[in-house]
């Protein structure tokens, strides 16, 4: 398989109202996160931070530039992989234990990090049978209502349990701005985690259902608008008989 250089292996595209989306384009996309940087007035705010195959500080300079706040929308491996490179690192406290201990199975690494989910591997040392998450202990535990407060933004923590349960939502109501984790997104939800379920994940659902989304930065896949949120949602909830 080809190999890739640390220095080709992350990409930046800016979005809109000051936010740039980080990505690892040589993961295919269904596994690929969305890191999230959000830059305010005060500090800035990263939500995820990748898979940590290739140091994420090291070869992205926007994310050491200034104070920064590490967020995991959870603790899934492929959301916390660099959280170990950053001072302030939160998360909700019902995954703390994860994000201060992991292991392959408790990030799912096992069963799904293996080659395959590579179009190319980073030119470092790096095999997919002996990746592991490092342990990052959380600075700062976030609860439901919480806020993250950049100076000139700020964001309330959304407890959205479901997919895991500590997954947490961020919503600034200023913009209209939601950055959605792995709850919602658009593409293939992944509802059968080992620590998923179902009842949770239906009633943060119809929780997010209700709220005057603008714009939903999601976990993976592309952004899209508040419209096509309420179709995901809808069209999910009918699914499953709500």
């Amino acid at each position: 398989m080809t190999r890739v250089a640390p220095k080709d292996w992350y990409r930046l595209r800016r979005r809109d109202d000051g936010i740039t989306l980080i990505d690892e384009p040589h993961i295919e996309e269904f596994y690929r996160c969305n890191i999230w940087h959000v830059r305010g007035r005060d500090r800035d705010m990263m939500v995820d931070s990748g898979m940590g195959v290739v140091s994420l500080r090291e070869w992205v300079p926007l994310v050491s530039e200034r104070p920064l706040d590490a967020v995991a929308s959870h603790t899934h491996f492929d959301h916390i992989g660099c959280h170990h490179e950053f001072d302030c690192r939160l998360c909700h406290s019902a995954e703390a234990d994860i994000l201060a201990a992991p292991t392959r199975a408790s990030t799912l690494a096992d069963p799904y990090v293996t080659d395959d989910i590579f179009d190319a591997l980073p030119d470092v040392p790096y095999r997919s049978t002996t990746y592991a998450v490092k342990a990052a202990p959380a600075t700062r535990l976030l609860e439901d209502g919480d806020g993250i407060d950049l100076g000139d933004r700020r964001f309330e923590v959304i407890h959205t349990p479901g997919h895991s349960p500590g997954g947490i939502a961020l919503w600034e109501a200023e913009t209209g701005i939601l950055i959605s984790g792995d709850i919602v997104y658009d593409g293939p939800l992944i509802e059968d985690t080992y620590h998923a379920d179902m009842d949770d994940y239906i009633a943060s659902m119809e929780r997010l259902l209700r709220l005057p989304v603008r714009l939903v930065h999601g976990g993976h896949f592309p952004s899209f608008s508040g419209e096509r949120l309420h179709r995901i949602i809808t069209q999910w909830l009918k699914e499953k008989g709500r």
